[in-house]
């Protein structure tokens, strides 16, 4: 990573070889040596991914035997399969590709993940892996690849919790064979735009396919004093388990987000809030817009998604999550993950 430069990435699925002490590192390194020969490239080049659970060693026999397995597969064809098999309690592959003209060229980025559970913002236990044919100056991926993540990764919750395992790599081949693409020109914010939205979109069926998930709700939080307290307060609700059991039950109980608004750490004056599921008022100034209203909430609350807008009428910051509901399901998923 260091050089700046890779030529393959080898992903592992069911052990996270973390906490795995000094077997784990030669285990990694063993890896990173054995393909780098298969490939007649040096083992720098190599970037390992791993995912599942851990403390768990890595099945070095199993890996290694399959190993000329998976270059001999290799395809230009392959993405889809790649998304499938670095699946854990995932129940789809996750795949996005955008296709646009940058610099003159068409070009082409795409991108897999994987996640379903601890996933929170910076970012979850979600690999997610990019790749593009533009070319494109080392400086500038890394900063179209810093801004995207702000504007996916680290806005999506499932269960408040962070992994000890998250990448997010990506990778330029240069075959478009565009003018180079550099910081602070036009080619670069449109390249940055196309990545973002490849990185969404990743995000989104992350949030979505989150373990037991039935809703995936965006929590807006707006005209907050500033978008550090914006962000602190969508954070606090969207990871908020009473507010998550409620979104599951379709249960519009507009208390639980001003409470957990309320310990965020924001600063805002309960008086003035109002909360709005879609274009429903359920709150004004702080205080319930009546029966019917909560009544129109619900019908909104059963839908596959939907929005939770909350104002403070304090400022300008502005921030958004995407997040789940807890359902039974949830439960039984982590009660029952290493059996």
């Amino acid at each position: 990573v260091k050089s700046g430069g890779a030529q393959a990435v080898l992903i592992n699925s069911g052990s996270a070889n973390a906490c795995t002490g000094r077997r784990g590192l030669e285990d990694a390194r063993r890896l990173s040596n054995i393909l780098a020969a298969a490939l007649k490239t040096n083992s720098e080049k190599i970037l390992l991914g791993s995912t599942g659970v851990i403390g768990k060693l890595l099945p070095m026999a199993q890996i290694e035997n399959h190993l000329p397995i998976l270059i001999a597969a290799l395809s230009p064809m392959g993405l889809e399969e790649a998304a499938k098999a670095i699946m854990t309690t995932d129940t789809f592959p996750k795949a996005a590709i955008i296709r646009s003209r940058v610099n003159e060229k068409e070009i082409t980025i795409a991108g897999i993940a994987k996640g379903a559970g601890m996933i929170a913002p910076h970012m979850a236990t979600l690999l997610s892996f990019v790749l593009t044919d533009a070319v494109i100056s080392p400086p500038a991926l890394r900063r179209a690849l810093k801004d995207g993540v702000e504007q996916s990764f680290n806005r999506i919750t499932v269960d408040g919790d962070t992994s000890t395992n998250d990448t997010l790599l990506a990778l330029a081949n240069g075959k478009a064979g565009n003018s180079p693409i550099r910081e602070k020109t036009s080619g670069f914010k449109q390249f940055s735009a196309l990545l973002s939205g490849v990185l969404l979109s990743l995000a989104k069926m992350i949030a979505r396919d989150g373990e037991g998930a039935t809703k995936l709700v965006e929590v807006v939080v707006e005209n907050a004093k500033n978008h550090e307290e914006a962000q602190m307060a969508a954070r606090a609700i969207a990871e908020s388990p009473l507010v998550k059991t409620a979104f599951f039950g379709a249960d519009a109980n507009w208390g639980r987000i001003l409470c957990a608004a309320g310990y965020s750490g924001a600063t805002f004056d309960p008086s003035k809030v109002d909360v709005f599921f879609d274009t429903i008022d359920l709150v004004r100034r702080g205080q319930g817009t009546g029966v019917a209203k909560e009544e129109q909430a619900t019908l909104i609350m059963k839908n596959n998604e939907y929005r939770v807008r909350v104002d403070f009428h304090q400022g300008k910051g502005r921030a958004s999550i995407f997040t789940t509901d807890f359902s039974l399901n949830y439960v039984k998923i982590n009660a029952s993950y290493r059996s």
